[in-house]
């Protein structure tokens, strides 16, 4: 089996539609793939109407979390999405956004870059606005080559020029809140130093203590070395471990199915959930 455990839509900043993603899925020989768009769930609805027979869409979100002043984020698997507790949460996030995209965009009109927020909107469509739309902007304007290039200090990465905080779930209320709904909590990509400061190992352990299921280790961002010392901590920790392509549509160079996880893990996973089930396909659209 091929399992993808984590990939975005057009419902956040992916580039597929949900639609369009279950049927890349197959095409790129998925067996199993997870929607995990940022902080909402709108995608569900179209993505389990056309989930092609063969597939299976885990429905899911990634989280955005804050701890000790340094951002991360939490993929939540098969949680109920109306529990109130959680749902209530995610719209806190979500509401931040669009305050926040426009703060962004007035930083970068007083660094002389001439982007406009009907630019970002019109790029953002029907999805979550946030960073890597305002990238996307900087990439048609000129100013950086690729999305990745826009996520430096020079720009957008965290404490970079034109950056602007938003609200972040506290990592343990995210575990606990996930929980609560019946879902399964994964550190994504906990090792990617690329993208600014990462969280220490002993809060890991933390959250392990805590409740947390398992990390993301085999991503595009976690190198050899990374990967190795991630294998070892969840060893040591007890902790699953995942491995996921962070698909984005063409906002990233990583293909479907780039990075998978082992059947066994996502077999515990489906077992550990109680707030929602695998969608096998039934021959959608």
């Amino acid at each position: 089996m091929r399992i993808d455990l984590h990939c975005h839509s057009t419902a956040s900043d992916g580039t597929d539609t949900p639609s369009e993603l279950v049927h890349n899925a197959a095409v790129a020989g998925l067996d199993v793939v997870a929607l995990t768009d940022h902080d909402t769930t709108r995608g569900y609805a179209e993505a389990i109407a056309a989930v092609p027979e063969g597939l299976t869409l885990v429905t899911g979100a990634e989280l955005s979390c804050r701890i000790d002043g340094v951002s991360m984020h939490m993929l939540a698997y098969l949680f109920d999405p109306e529990e109130p507790a959680l749902l209530a949460e995610r719209e806190l996030v979500r509401d931040d956004r669009v305050p926040r995209a426009r703060a962004m965009v007035a930083k970068l009109n007083e660094l002389g870059v001439p982007v406009t927020w009907e630019q970002v909107s019109r790029i953002a469509g029907d999805g979550s606005v946030g960073r890597p739309h305002v990238a996307t902007a900087l990439v048609d304007l000129g100013v950086v080559p690729t999305v990745s290039d826009a996520f430096t200090e020079e720009w957008l990465a965290d404490g970079g020029r034109a950056y602007v905080p938003k609200h972040e779930t506290d990592p343990f209320e995210a575990i606990r809140l996930v929980k609560g709904a019946g879902g399964v909590t994964v550190f994504a990509h906990p090792a990617a130093a690329k993208r600014g400061l990462t969280v220490p190992e002993s809060a890991i352990a933390e959250m392990a203590a805590a409740g947390l299921d398992g990390i993301e280790v085999d991503h595009m961002d976690h190198d050899a070395d990374a990967r190795a010392r991630l294998r070892a901590l969840a060893a040591e920790l007890g902790l699953l471990i995942t491995g996921s392509s962070d698909y984005h549509g063409s906002r990233k160079t990583v293909s479907l199915g780039e990075y998978t996880t082992d059947p066994e893990v996502y077999g515990e996973i489906t077992r550990r959930a109680t707030g929602a089930f695998p969608v096998p396909g039934a021959g959608g659209a």
